[in-house]
């Protein structure tokens, strides 16, 4: 039993609890006139063809368009666009170097004196230098030359004895 509080009178309390009555019915009669409109809403979509896996899809597409439409979004899309750019600037930059690099070491001295002296050796053990052989084609005849004498047998040596 709830304690009658001191400061209200008995007329006053009939009166509340005929409001609490009246607003406890009300809200019953609320949740079934809602019932009846979700049962009206879901059959409204049942004629209409549309499925709980549509009504996501579209809520999901909406939210993404929100998320999409926010300033957050934006200035983080913003960032990530301006990294990207950046770092592609920076991997070409590295590829140009490198290449500059390259083409420095062939260009050096101590390259075009191994290229000349791979070019010697071609020269003694293949014959003369085809005209317009590049390095790496010298370096493939090289090659086969090599693999060539190692499965020949050696020639005989022929030692005059004293």
């Amino acid at each position: 039993m709830l304690s009658a509080p001191e400061n209200l009178s008995e007329e006053e309390q009939d009166e509340l609890r005929r409001e609490l009555a009246k607003v406890e019915e009300e809200i019953q009669t609320l949740s079934q006139v809602l019932a009846a409109k979700e049962k009206h809403l879901a059959e409204i979509k049942r004629k209409l063809g549309i499925s709980s896996l549509q009504e996501l899809k579209q809520n999901i597409a909406k939210g993404w368009q929100d998320v999409t439409a926010t300033s957050a979004y934006k200035k983080t899309s913003e960032t990530l666009s301006q990294a990207g750019q950046k770092a592609s600037a920076a991997f070409s930059s590295v590829g140009s170097v490198i290449t500059k690099k390259l083409e420095d070491v062939k260009n050096s001295p101590t390259f075009k004196s191994f290229e000349e002296k791979v070019e010697n050796l071609k020269s003694k053990v293949g014959g003369a230098k085809p005209a317009g052989g590049d390095f790496g084609e010298v370096l493939n005849s090289t090659a086969n030359a090599t693999s060539a004498e190692a499965t020949e047998p050696p020639p005989a040596q022929t030692e005059a004895l004293p």
